[in-house]
């Protein structure tokens, strides 16, 4: 069995700065992709940033300069360090990961709140 546990949000004021963790624990063989998405109050989930197994980085247009995602694959640990925080980054963050178990999955974290607000 897989587990995604992610830590990390909270409230922070206009400008500061936040970092989210997410650690997939359990039966795992590889990790291939790993991400991060978010979901605001009656918006669709979307991509926020995901790198891949080599480092390659992607991210959303929105937080493009402001936001860094970083993976240590000794510790199965994703990273989403967020700067210069935006009242319209409020939203509950999703980790998202493709690994290897018993065969390919992707799997999703229980989420974890970030408001940013004055």
């Amino acid at each position: 069995q897989v587990q995604l546990v992610e830590s990390g949000g909270g409230l922070v004021q206009p400008g500061g700065s936040l970092r989210l963790s997410c650690a997939a624990s359990g039966n795992i063989f590889s990790i291939v992709n790993m991400g991060w998405y978010r979901q605001a109050p009656g918006k669709q989930r979307e991509l926020v940033a995901f790198i891949t197994s080599s480092g390659s980085t992607k991210y959303a247009d929105s937080v493009k300069g402001r936001f860094t995602i970083t993976r240590d694959n000794a510790r199965n640990t994703v990273y989403l360090q967020m700067n210069s925080l935006k009242p319209e980054d409020t939203a509950v963050y999703y980790c998202n990961v493709d690994l290897v178990s018993r065969g390919l999955g992707n799997y999703w974290g229980q989420g974890t709140q970030v408001t940013v607000s004055s």
